[in-house]
């Protein structure tokens, strides 16, 4: 059975029934005769104990149960590039096409030679030469194979889908890139591969690469730095599950990185994002999964921005550990962030009403665009600006600020927990008295507006005034309309003019949003056109 083991077996990966494993030993297993080999298997509950027999410790697993011993002709070792690709497109030569099936003469000294298939042939050689996308995941691809013979046959190709075969290293894949100039989308995901340890010598395998997917691989991030000297064009670069704990500063490289991915992996510690943050054109950063809690921006004071990631226009984190609002005001900070998602984070869960920290996350965080995978809008940003102004406003004089601005001087206890609350001021004016959200008792009464229903384009209809909860949609408020004049809701178009601010109207554009969420109050307007 030896004579099936490759040379280098140790580290080599391999499937068996379906399951993907490393090996870790080749040899005998006394009291057993023949070669076996060691394999310490990716899903743990495929193996049977942890490299040992009868009291010999043959390798290590890290899984107590993660290993076993296989023969060698159970082990598939994988075929290379092209058999693969041949083979998933149906391009093998020795596959004949019956309907292609030519026959022709060609004369090679003074003989006449009957030739067949030779048109199918050059066929199936040009549809390889004409390739530019190639997706052979899943196909126990383990080498680049024959020197060259990539290059030769198929030099177009600018996308490759690579993932969850047999690659153990790191250099074969550097032995299949080397051979595609123009290879600019590559996919590697799934495959554990043995990463280089020391600087890589200088090679074009990579020149023209923009985007690499290297999850679920065991890479880590000294290793990406290590490999990334050899990517001078990248600009995405996804690192999903690969149990990254640390991050180390990029030094000459990285410039063109635009798009990185680090979710589903282990950084707690905020400050790491610091090793990252120099990144001249990092647009994406992607943290979803991870157990984030902090994010500190100390170059910056209250209401500042700073000079970390100046690129960065969205983050995801998702599904992290933040719970203080402190988070959310750094993340002001940043110069051009106008998309962030921090969905299934205790923070979310602050306010029993999810609209209600949606509406303090708008306001806290000036220049967003996107919250968690939602447009905001114009007006949506007003009534949250106006709603947090109103909101803290008592705590805003209690704090030493006043609508007197020779006297006005909050705390800088206050200023760090509300840093954009001065610059809302100067937005919308500073809150008067009659605006101040002072906590009452709930009681219906409680929560009536007083409003003035008018037709400013019907004078003969008159004013109409009503009582109506905070809490009533836009919506409702159109069948309430109907009922008083038989006009169909979804002919009519609402708007409001606050008693405030004279002469500026609002419209009420999301039927399904309460009165509250526009900030409308007691004595103001709601004007009916259709």
């Amino acid at each position: 059975m030896t004579s099936s083991i490759p040379p280098n077996v140790i580290g080599r990966r391999v499937l068996c029934n379906g399951d993907y494993g490393t090996v870790l030993f080749v040899g005998s297993v006394p009291p057993t005769t023949g070669v076996w080999l060691g394999v310490e298997w990716d899903n743990p509950q495929r193996g049977k104990h942890n490299g040992s027999h009868e009291g010999i410790q043959y390798f290590k697993c890290r899984h107590l149960s993660g290993g076993s011993f296989i023969r060698p002709n159970k082990a598939n070792f994988g075929v290379d590039f092209l058999s693969a690709v041949r083979e998933k497109y149906g391009l093998n030569e020795d596959q004949e096409d019956p309907e292609s099936r030519t026959e022709t003469s060609i004369v090679i000294g003074r003989r006449t030679v009957q030739t067949i298939g030779f048109d199918s042939i050059k066929e199936k050689q040009k549809q390889l030469n004409n390739m530019s996308d190639i997706s052979v995941d899943e196909c126990a691809v383990s080498e680049a194979g024959q020197e060259e013979e990539i290059k030769r046959t198929c030099p177009n190709i600018r996308r490759i889908n690579l993932s969850k075969n047999l690659l153990s290293s790191w250099n074969e894949v550097v032995n299949i890139a080397c051979q595609l100039e123009h290879l600019e989308i590559l996919n590697v995901s799934k495959n554990k591969m043995k990463f280089p340890s020391t600087s890589l010598p200088s090679s074009r395998a990579f020149c023209n690469l923009k985007v690499l997917a290297l999850n679920q691989t065991g890479v880590t991030w000294t290793e990406v730095l290590l490999c990334a000297t050899g990517w001078p064009a990248l600009e995405e670069l996804y690192l999903a599950s690969n149990e990254i704990s640390l991050l180390e500063r990029p030094i000459d490289t990285l410039h063109n990185l635009k798009w990185l991915n680090l979710s589903d992996n282990q950084l707690t510690d905020g400050n790491q994002l610091h090793l990252i943050a120099d990144l001249p054109r990092l647009e994406t950063l992607i943290l979803s999964n991870n157990a984030i809690s902090s994010i500190h921006f100390p170059d910056a004071g209250f209401g500042c921005k700073t000079s970390k990631f100046p690129s960065l226009t969205h983050l995801g984190v998702k599904c992290n550990r933040i719970v203080e609002w402190s988070v959310i005001n750094e993340l002001d900070k940043l110069q051009n962030l106008h998309s962030l998602d921090c969905r299934n984070n205790p923070l979310m869960e602050t306010d029993k009403n999810m609209e209600t920290v949606k509406q303090l996350l708008i306001a806290k965080i000036g220049q967003l665009n996107f919250l968690n995978k939602s447009a905001i809008f114009p007006e949506e940003r007003r009534g949250a600006e106006l709603d947090y102004r109103k909101k803290y406003g008592i705590d805003w004089l209690k704090a030493g600020g006043n609508q007197d601005p020779n006297k006005n001087n909050p705390s800088e206890e206050f200023l760090s927990a509300h840093p954009r609350f001065q610059i809302l001021c100067e937005k919308y004016g500073v809150p008067e008295d009659g605006e101040l959200k002072k906590e009452q008792p709930f009681s219906l009464k409680n929560q009536l507006l007083a409003l003035t229903f008018k037709c400013p384009d019907k004078p003969d209809q008159k004013p109409i005034e009503k009582k109506l909860p905070d809490s009533m949609t836009v919506q409702k408020v159109k069948g309430l309309l109907y009922r008083l004049l038989k006009i169909p809701g979804s002919k009519l178009k609402l708007s409001y003019e606050s008693s405030k601010m004279k002469g500026k109207e609002f419209e009420l554009d999301n039927d399904l949003k309460p009165l509250q969420f526009y900030s409308i109050e007691n004595e103001d307007c709601i004007l009916v056109r259709w």
